[in-house]
C-alpha cells in the first residue's frame, strides 16, 4: 500500500505544543507513520486519497490502565454496591477463582473481545495487567496471554493476598518465583497499596524487587482513603500512581514536583461511588494527568475511553482539550512510550500513524454528546482496523 492522504479534516488535534489544533487540515500516512501534516490546501500528492468531509481527527486513545485477562462476572457485586454496599478489595477473589478455572483459550478469547471493543471506540494503544491468577502458574499464563495482544503488560501479582496464604508467605512468592516467571513478558510491576491489600512497606518491597528485575514501577494508590501510595510512588520514581481519589495538598504538591503521572479512572469512581479523583486540582498544580478506563469485571467494566473523557469533562471539570490530552499523550507518558521512536498519543511527522476519525466536526462533541458512539474510523500503525465508513 502506498502513501494515503487523509484530507478535508475539519479539526486536526495533534497534541504538538506549537500546533495542537489545525483546522481545514490533512495528513499523509506512509509505511505506518505520519509522513506529512498541515493545511489541506498545501497537501502533496499521494497514492490514495481519503476525504473525511469535515470530520475531526485526533490521536488514538492510549488506555494506560486495564485488567483485561480474566474470566467470570461480578454483576451481582455491582448490583449490591448500587444498593448501598461499600466497595472493598476482597471482591477480587471471585475473579481469581473464575480465572484460575478458565482455559488459556477462554482467557485469550475474552481479551480479544475486549481489545476489539476498545479499538472500535478509538483505542489504539493498550496496557493490561495480570493480577487475577495470584499463583505462579496462573500469573505466568496471564502475562503470556496478555503479551500476545496488549502493547504493554504490567505484573500485578501484588493485587491482594489470596485465600489460604499469609501476607509474608505471599510476598515471598510475588517477589521471588512469581516475579521470575512473569518478568519475561512484562514491562512494569504494580502493587495495590491500599487497606485490604498491601501497606506501604510491603508495597515498597514489591516495587524494589521489580526494579531489580528490570521492570518499571507503577502503583495503585489512594483509592479508598488517604494513604502512602502517592508518596511511595513519587519517592521511588514510579511511572504512574493510579486512582488518586483521596489526595492531600502534600500529595498533589509531590506529584506536581515529580515525573510520576497521576492516572485518574473516572468510570471506576462512578462504579464504586468513591469521590471523583481531583483531576482539576492536579492539572492546575502542574501534575501530569492521564485518563484510563480501568477495565475490569468488578469495578469498571467498560472499555470506553470516550465515556471516561466525557466524565472527566462533565464531572471532573477538565476542559475537553485537557481531557483528550490526558487520554492520549498523558497515557503515553504514564507508559513510558512518549519519547521513543514509536511514540504514541500524538500526531507528528515521523511518529506512529495511530489515529481516529470522529463522526463530528470537533473533539468538543465527545463531551457535548456523551454516550453517543462517535468513532467513525480508526488507523493503527497506518492500517485502518475498525469500522467501514461510507465516505
Amino acid at each position: 500500500m502506498g502513501a494515503e492522504l487523509i484530507t478535508d479534516i475539519g479539526e486536526l488535534t495533534t497534541n504538538l505544543p506549537a500546533r495542537s489544533r489545525i483546522t481545514r487540515a490533512a495528513l499523509i500516512v506512509e509505511s505506518g507513520r505520519i509522513a506529512w501534516l498541515g493545511a489541506a490546501a498545501d497537501a502533496p500528492a499521494a497514492d490514495i486519497v481519503t476525504s473525511v468531509d469535515g470530520r475531526a481527527v485526533l490521536p488514538g486513545w492510549v488506555d494506560s490502565h486495564t485488567h483485561m485477562v480474566f474470566a467470570g462476572d461480578r454483576s451481582a457485586e455491582f448490583q449490591a454496591r448500587m444498593a448501598g454496599q461499600k466497595y472493598a478489595a476482597g471482591g477480587i477473589a471471585t475473579t481469581v477463582r473464575a480465572t484460575r478455572a478458565a482455559s488459556d483459550a477462554e482467557l485469550a478469547t475474552n481479551l480479544t473481545r475486549l481489545r476489539d471493543e476498545a479499538r472500535r471506540q478509538g483505542t489504539t494503544f493498550l496496557e493490561t495487567k495480570t493480577g487475577y491468577g495470584l499463583d505462579v502458574a496462573s500469573e505466568e499464563r496471564s502475562a503470556r496471554i496478555a503479551a500476545a495482544q496488549a502493547d504493554i503488560v504490567t505484573f500485578l501479582g501484588a493485587h491482594v493476598v489470596p485465600d489460604g496464604l499469609d501476607t509474608r508467605a505471599y510476598l515471598d512468592l510475588v517477589t521471588g518465583p512469581m516475579l521470575g516467571a512473569v518478568a519475561p513478558y512484562a514491562q512494569f510491576i504494580d502493587v495495590f497499596c491500599e487497606r485490604g491489600a498491601f501497606d506501604v512497606e510491603q508495597s515498597r518491597e514489591v516495587l524494589e524487587a521489580g526494579r531489580r528485575a528490570g521492570l518499571g514501577l507503577r502503583v495503585h494508590g489512594n483509592q479508598l482513603g488517604h494513604g502512602g501510595g502517592v508518596a511511595l510512588a513519587v519517592e521511588l520514581g514510579a511511572a504512574s500512581v493510579d486512582h488518586c481519589n483521596a489526595l492531600s495538598d502534600a500529595d498533589i504538591d509531590a506529584l506536581a514536583g515529580s515525573h510520576t503521572v497521576a492516572t485518574v479512572l473516572p468510570a471506576c469512581d462512578l462504579s464504586t461511588r468513591e469521590p471523583l479523583a481531583p483531576a482539576r486540582r492536579l492539572w492546575d498544580a502542574g501534575a501530569t494527568v492521564a485518563i484510563a478506563t480501568n477495565c475490569n469485571p468488578g469495578t469498571s467494566y467498560t472499555t470506553s475511553m470516550p465515556y471516561c473523557v466525557a466524565t472527566a469533562v462533565l464531572q471532573m471539570h477538565l476542559t475537553i482539550e485537557e481531557a483528550v490530552w490526558a487520554a492520549t499523550r498523558g497515557g503515553a507518558i504514564a507508559l513510558g512510550v512518549a519519547g521513543s521512536a514509536d511514540s504514541v498519543g500524538l500526531l507528528d511527522v515521523g511518529g506512529r500513524a495511530d489515529l481516529q476519525v470522529l463522526e463530528a466536526p470537533s473533539i468538543a462533541h465527545l463531551a457535548y454528546r456523551p454516550g453517543v458512539p462517535l468513532t467513525a474510523a480508526v488507523w493503527v500503525g497506518g492500517e485502518r482496523v475498525a469500522l467501514t465508513p461510507s465516505w
